[in-house]
């Protein structure tokens, strides 16, 4: 499939805030509210007129997102009956390259800035807006069976050490990591995404492995986290964009004021995510 492109152009990367959300994001986030629940003022005075969002709404997005869109998704269909959400997780690279390859999307939410660059730059997206931030931690199986603790045990030859491949947002937030603290690791394998990571370390696979703290939060008492120390340039910002030829643009505009709105923050926040 060949999409049309606009000339690719350098993103200008903003905060999440009301003030940076597009026209359209902002008039389908009124219209949230006005099939949510009780009518606002914009409702009740007819100021929305809009029809009801209806059809499918595609969200790519980074394999860490998983827990927390799924429930925004479920969130976002009841306010919006009519919209059947369909979420395709992996490795932002794999999706921007999706993306760039002609794969139909509404809407990209990367793990990093670079990522998301790639699709902003071929034309199939504009204006990403920033909306959370994540940093990493190392997880070991539960009783710590390698007695891992901390980054420079990531060297010993011994262990089964387990990151994400540099090509992905969490392997280069790893690299950026271990370089600032002068670890040269010895992964025994590279994932294509930090689920996949954090698999090999709950099977045993692994002794240990660098995954984002959400993941290791949202895995529980699967996996033991051990903290490190927060390095500024492995801290992963992420941004979110409707994609220029979206099949369901209204809903795609909806979707990213929804997720950039306070039900969005909510349930990022919960999940331990930063402040964009």
């Amino acid at each position: 499939m060949t999409r049309g492109r606009e000339p690719g152009r350098r993103a200008t990367w903003r905060r999440a805030t009301l003030r940076g959300v597009p026209a359209a994001a902002v008039l389908a986030a009124t219209l949230v509210g006005c099939t949510a629940g009780p009518a606002p003022e914009a409702c009740a005075t007819g100021a929305a007129t809009e029809a009801p969002l209806t059809g499918t709404l595609t969200v790519f997005a980074a394999a860490s997102l998983t827990e927390t869109f799924d429930e925004l998704a479920a969130e976002f269909e009841a306010a919006h009956p009519g919209v059947d959400v369909v979420l395709s997780y992996g490795g932002s690279s794999s999706l921007a390259e999706q993306i760039v390859q002609g794969a139909p999307a509404d809407v990209f939410a990367a793990a990093n800035e670079a990522t998301m660059q790639a699709v902003v730059d071929a034309g199939l997206a504009s204006d990403p807006r920033l909306f959370a931030t994540n940093s990493l931690e190392i997880v070991v199986p539960t009783g710590n069976p390698g007695r891992v603790e901390g980054l420079a045990d990531l060297a010993r030859p011994e262990l089964a050490v387990a990151l994400c491949d540099p090509v992905v947002p969490c392997g280069s937030a790893s690299v950026a990591l271990l370089d600032a603290e002068g670890v040269t690791a010895a992964p025994d394998t590279l994932e294509q995404d930090v689920k996949a990571v954090l698999t090999k370390v709950e099977l045993g696979e692994a002794d240990a492995g660098l995954v984002y703290r959400t993941d290791a939060a949202a895995a529980g008492d699967r996996v033991e986290a051990i903290a490190v120390p927060e390095v500024p340039s492995a801290v992963n910002r992420y941004p979110i964009a409707p994609l220029g030829a979206a099949p369901n643009p209204a809903a795609a505009a909806a979707w990213v004021a929804f997720v950039l709105g306070p039900s969005g923050r909510a349930v990022l926040g919960a999940a331990g995510f930063g402040a964009p």
